[in-house]
């Protein structure tokens, strides 16, 4: 099926434009090469709530033929689409068994399993579009990204507003240099919104019966084993350490999205964190974290700012308000700052913006495009995983990027737990300043499981 890139925009122009503006950061040569109108062969790994949209978008390019989930609910769900997929728990016994029957995988699981799931597909030279964020450890995003560029396997992050035609748009703006040299960015978001400190600060005291429809020890992975208790799934997991990567992994890979891409952001060298102090079990109420980035080519080191939670004393952890220039700023949002003035996004995916002060940039128009259009959201996420599984240049969120962007997100987290401070050697993977906080890099998986290598 050819991919729709939107009204006015063919797949040829597409290719052009992605050429002119040297596609998406490398040349793509995949592994396998597809014919144009070659229905792929898609699974679902994770196929309940995100991975239900997810792999909905997949089969409208392509044929769904396996379907892994640790629920049965979620499986069943989807089998009632696609009654001739085969049904697995876990996604090792898929890949054995019908490893030869599948091109490519959606991953939409919790995020500790993110990693090893894609792992295991790019080894067996799968395609994989990964729902952000891409990994649950620092190392893990390190990892993905060199077995891509190994196996040459076409990748996508999940963070569908790369998609959006407004955050190309604003990445050509801040580029051609409408706000001058940026040397500030301050991301804030609505999360958490799921239970966590200081509502819930230690395992539930009871543990409950394992539901008949649900696979607890597909759902554990890689993580400790624990009872089951109800708190964990299918959605309250983003709340706890063994399991999600709390506020800054569920929604940074999406707002501060504009601000990677249009400033190159890549490795931070120094990442400081307050926060609410830890408990062991889940993620703090409240955090800001600072990151410092060096210079890139003739772009100045940048300061990014990151907001989530409540504050102590209830107020919402936000950016200085003089930032904002009399806006009100909403749940989530970015703001750029620059030497001209201030690209205000107050959106999650960076989709609208406006250039602050108001008045100082009215008449001010876009600069010649350098990016190719989309503006199909989700959908357009997957149409350009799949053009890129074909042969066409590589997806906008594929690992070279995403696997950068979700180590330096991941990060603050190491912050949190390091004590506060974090000291990066980049080409090494190390923690300087504190050797103790190496663990947190990279976990060692429980309970027999094993990346691939």
């Amino acid at each position: 099926m050819k991919p729709t890139w939107s009204k006015n925009f063919s797949r040829r122009n597409f290719l052009a434009t992605s050429t002119a503006a040297t596609a998406f950061a490398f040349t793509y040569l995949p592994s396998r090469v597809f014919g144009a109108n070659e229905r792929l062969r898609f699974a679902g790994i994770g196929v309940g709530g995100k991975g239900s949209s997810d792999i909905d978008g997949a089969s409208t390019l392509g044929d769904v033929v396996a379907l892994c989930d640790c629920d049965d609910n979620s499986i069943d769900a989807k089998l009632k689409k696609w009654p001739n997929a085969k049904r697995f728990h876990d996604f090792r016994n898929m890949f054995d068994k019908m490893g030869d029957e599948i091109d490519a995988v959606t991953i939409s699981t919790p995020d500790h399993t993110h990693a090893i799931a894609a792992a295991h597909a790019i080894v067996r030279k799968k395609a994989v579009y990964v729902q952000k964020p891409l990994t649950h450890d620092v190392w893990e995003a390190r990892y993905l990204r060199t077995l891509a560029r190994k196996y040459k396997v076409a990748t996508q992050m999940g963070n569908q507003g790369s998609a959006a035609n407004g955050l190309r748009r604003g990445v050509e703006a801040i580029q051609a240099g409408v706000i001058g040299k940026v040397t500030e960015v301050h991301v804030w978001t609505n999360r958490p919104v799921w239970p966590q400190s200081p509502t819930i600060r230690a395992r539930p005291a009871e543990s409950s019966p394992v539901p008949e429809n649900l696979d607890w020890a597909s759902f554990i992975g890689t993580a400790p084993m624990r009872p089951y208790n109800k708190a964990y799934h299918p959605f309250n997991w983003r709340g706890w350490w063994d399991y999600g990567t709390g506020a800054l992994g569920d929604m940074a890979c999406h707002t501060a999205n504009l601000a990677f891409r249009a400033l190159k952001l890549t490795s931070p060298t120094l990442v400081v964190a307050q926060n609410e102090p830890l408990n062991p079990e889940t993620f703090p109420g409240w955090a800001t974290i600072i990151s410092e980035f060096p210079a890139r080519g003739d772009m100045p080191p940048v300061r990014y700012h990151w907001y989530e939670g409540k504050l102590p004393n209830g107020e919402k952890n936000l950016p200085p308000k003089e930032l904002f220039h009399g806006q009100q700023p909403p749940g989530s949002g970015s703001l750029l700052v620059g030497e001209k003035g201030i690209l205000y996004s107050p959106n999650d995916y960076g989709a609208q913006w406006i250039l602050l002060p108001e008045k100082q940039f009215e008449g001010w128009q876009d600069p010649a495009p350098t990016l190719p259009r989309n503006g199909r959201d989700d959908v357009g996420m997957k149409e350009e995983w799949v053009a890129a599984i074909k042969g066409g240049p590589a997806a906008y969120s594929n690992f070279d990027f995403a696997c950068d962007m979700t180590e330096a997100v991941l990060l603050g987290n190491v912050a949190m737990l390091a004590g506060g401070r974090v000291e990066w050697d980049t080409e090494n993977l190390l923690v300087t300043n504190n050797p103790a906080a190496q663990r947190f890099i990279k976990r060692e998986y429980q309970n027999g499981w094993v990346m691939p290598s």
